[in-house]
């Protein structure tokens, strides 16, 4: 299985220009014509493109150098040299391309297809029939092609999707990301078996759409670099809502509430204000006078028991989560 990456940084160099031509007209019975040296292609530029179909980052070289083509020398005849290719950098939607020296963000791709001009190719040098004039008849130069554009770029991949699944290793997040999607994440019953974000997809009736990111279990400190959690933290920075998972066998539901938002909001604190629902996960393993007791302890009204082994209430948070699509673009 390919290595996930979502943060990389590679070079791109766009093509140079082409050298104008020194050439003179030849024909039968005119010994030494006029010039007629064409110009230069201009170098091909260097685009980062989004792609749908593209996961991750992995695909790209580290520190490799993406090359558009140089442009073409120009010809006798006053032809110009073709253009250099342009080169096509394939990344997932949602990569923001960030200049590597200053930091700054210089496109986030969200769309598919839509593209970053990256650097752009030099101009062509221009022939020597262009510096003909009436009190210079025979120039025997040219201008060679203006070098094109380099530069060394950060890409940073986040992941678009509409719902984030929060919760402490072991929760339960890739069970019920399965159950309720088209994803098969690696499921076993110990911390950390989400090394990566995983992305599932719920298709209702009337079409609609929802992408669920299910992101590697955060615990205290995931903010600061601790466990797994800060790596993949941005991967839920798109969502419009989130869905706190806890295990309802766990001790204290609240303090571990308190932890998983104190954790977002140190993040971002623009992550704590987005709509949410609490699910108590693996209910089939209490009584229901432990269920009730837990319930009551949070005292919040989005709360869901859920079994995600079971599928109980499952049908009940798909009713759910269409409702928060909704609320978010009513707003």
């Amino acid at each position: 299985m390919p290595k996930f990456t979502d943060t990389t940084f590679i070079r791109v160099k766009a093509g140079n220009g082409g050298k104008g031509a020194v050439s003179f007209h030849r024909e039968k019975f005119i010994a030494w014509g006029g010039p007629d040296g064409g110009d230069g292609g201009k170098g091909g530029d260097v685009y980062i493109q989004a792609e749908t179909m593209l996961h991750n980052l992995s695909h790209l070289f580290k520190d490799r150098i993406y090359k558009a083509e140089n442009g073409h020398p120009g010809m006798s005849g006053n032809r110009h040299g073709k253009d250099g290719a342009d080169c096509i950098v394939k990344v997932p939607a949602g990569t923001q391309v960030i200049d590597y020296e200053t930091g700054e963000v210089l496109a986030d791709l969200l769309d598919d297809g839509q593209r970053y001009c990256a650097v752009s190719g030099g101009i062509g040098g221009k022939g020597n029939a262009f510096f003909k004039s009436s009190t210079f008849q025979t120039p025997r130069f040219s201008q060679p092609g203006m070098p094109g554009e380099e530069k060394r770029i950060t890409l940073n991949l986040k992941l678009i999707a509409d719902i984030g699944l929060v919760g402490l290793p072991n929760a339960g997040k890739s069970t019920l990301l399965a159950a309720i999607t088209n994803a098969r994440p690696k499921i076993a019953d110990y911390p950390f078996t989400t090394l990566v974000p995983n992305l599932g997809v719920i298709q209702y009736d009337d079409g609609t759409i929802c992408k669920i990111a299910d992101i590697p279990g955060i615990i205290e400190g995931a903010h600061r670099g601790h466990g797994l959690g800060l790596s993949f933290l941005q991967h839920i920075e798109r969502v419009k809502a989130i869905l706190f998972i806890l295990d309802i066998t766990g001790a204290d539901l609240q303090y571990t509430l308190d932890l998983l938002r104190s954790e977002l909001n140190t993040y971002n604190s623009e992550l704590t204000e987005k709509p949410y629902y609490i699910l108590l996960n693996k209910i089939d393993l209490v009584d229901d006078d432990h269920l009730e007791e837990e319930i009551k302890s949070l005292k919040d009204r989005h709360v869901l028991p859920i079994s995600a082994a079971t599928g109980r209430n499952i049908q009940e948070l798909l009713t759910i989560i269409e409702g928060l699509m909704e609320l978010n673009s009513a707003t």
